[in-house]
């Protein structure tokens, strides 16, 4: 069970800061409800290796990152989603992941200069900001 997504975008986050952004990511998913298990995760993942915690498939190049639907995997919403998406936004320069869920609800990221933005309602949790609280949709 659970609320599936298909992510799409792409954005600048040098590959130079891949490390850094996938600590945050996992100290952040980490205190989070979901799937990911960071204590059971490898020193040297990239953003690529922990993708699925995003509910995503990403791959690098150069100094963006892409993101897809996690075909392989099961790409279901959680907390730890929201976190890793929040957790990035210092490392990320520019760019916009937009999110379908299962029920065609549809919200985007959009990250500038290290920070993040939420446009649109988010179906899992309702809400229209990163963690924010439900909000009904008249």
């Amino acid at each position: 069970m659970g609320y599936l997504v298909a992510p799409s975008g792409r954005l600048n986050l040098p590959q130079s800061d891949d490390a850094a952004a996938v600590a945050a990511a996992k100290a952040a998913m980490g205190g989070r409800d979901g799937w990911f298990a960071p204590d059971g995760s490898a020193a040297s993942d990239t953003l690529a290796d922990i993708a699925e915690a995003a509910a995503a498939s990403i791959t690098r190049d150069g100094d963006w990152i892409e993101f897809g639907h996690d075909d392989a995997g099961d790409p279901k919403w959680s907390d730890q989603a929201t976190a890793f998406y929040v957790a990035i936004a210092p490392f990320v320069r520019s760019g916009v992941v937009h999110v379908e869920g299962e029920d065609g609800s549809q919200w985007s990221y959009t990250y500038v200069d290290g920070r993040i933005s939420q446009q649109g309602w988010n179906g899992w949790d309702g809400s229209v900001e990163p963690f924010g609280e439900p909000v009904e949709l008249s």
